[in-house]
């Protein structure tokens, strides 16, 4: 069971909006370090607060953790030690290295253990994706109660009293505005490259306002992206099913792949938005252990280059060798 400490630490990370993964224990063979049960939190950055193994093992965890929040799913990770006797014409296994994966879970090899194997359940927290719908009208009052249910933050904005500005993150925008202050708005969610810009009105209409937008120099391309009529085309009529069907095509786009779940999920000053990316790794040439790099990452600087290093004892290795 989490700790109460590391339980709360959790609903402040969920409430300030930044990612995070649970890593808890779920099966140890002696000997380690660590026992089932042991939980720990690893946040966007590399940052691990806890504990759920030794200096090699958490090597393995911040790296699956942080894949687990790039794809915003759950993943059992597989610690296993090397044998205890090697075939002499098997080729050496880098510390770290993948040996297989399937669906839901992924096997690694870690000669740093101390004997014994471990299994990580690796659990992503998400904050919700934001879905800004802008306008005064009941098809934006429906998405502002459907969109929760469908796992969406929806922010709401009537164009006078409280302006909404799409940001980097932001997963959709949907205007439905009838008329009043719509450039600038599709303007700014086509600039950021949004995933789903949509307007709600006739096909005349929505013509209409892409060559306003066109004439104020918004390219062809940008003015391709735009859902209009917004949603899918299900014979949508009344304001709820209008706005069922676009949730509808923001979904299909969400679940589509290449979409960055993690970084369109409001998070963009832990992840940054855009396309998927992974975290920035090195091999330390030491033990051949795959490492995420950090600002605690232990390094040494040679002929200008920087070198990333599991722990200092392989640091002070490499700088053994080479002063020798």
């Amino acid at each position: 069971m989490i700790p109460a400490q590391l339980a709360r630490r959790g609903d402040e990370l969920a409430r300030e909006g930044e990612p995070f993964v649970t890593a808890t224990v779920v099966r140890v063979q002696h000997p380690t370090s660590v026992s089932p049960g042991s939980v720990a939190l690893v946040r966007a950055d590399g940052t691990i607060e806890g504990f759920v193994g030794g200096v090699c093992a958490q090597h393995s965890v911040r790296l699956y953790s942080l894949e687990a929040i790039e794809r915003g799913e759950p993943l059992l990770l597989r610690i296993m030690p090397d044998p205890d006797e090697r075939d002499p014409d098997e080729a050496p296994v880098d510390a770290g290295q993948e040996l297989a994966r399937e669906d839901g879970a992924v096997t690694v090899r870690n000669p740093c253990l101390s004997g014994g194997a471990i299994e990580v359940f690796l659990e992503p927290t998400l904050p919700a994706p934001r879905l800004l719908a802008a306008g005064e009208s009941p098809i934006v009052t429906a998405l502002s109660r459907l969109g929760p249910e469908v796992g969406f933050e929806v922010l709401v904005s009537d164009g006078r009293r409280d302006q909404l500005t799409p940001a980097a993150g932001d997963f959709a925008l949907v205007v439905a505005a009838h008329g009043r202050d719509e450039l600038s708005v599709l303007r700014a969610g086509l600039e950021l490259g949004l995933p789903y810009v949509g307007l709600v009105a006739s096909a005349k209409r929505g013509q209409s306002v892409l060559d306003e937008l066109r004439g104020e120099g918004v390219s062809a391309e940008h003015l391709d992206t735009i859902d209009t009529p917004a949603g899918l085309d299900i014979g949508a009529r009344e304001p709820a099913e209008v706005a069922l069907a676009i949730l509808a095509r923001i979904i299909e786009i969400r679940r589509a792949d290449g979409i960055d779940l993690a970084a369109r999920a409001g998070s963009s000053a832990a992840l940054g938005a855009g396309a998927r990316r992974g975290p920035l790794t090195a091999v330390d040439p030491v033990c051949g252990m795959t490492v995420v790099v950090g600002a605690d990452t232990p390094s040494a600087q040679r002929d200008g280059e920087t070198t990333y290093f599991c722990c200092d004892g392989c640091r002070r290795s490499f700088e053994q060798q080479q002063a020798a």
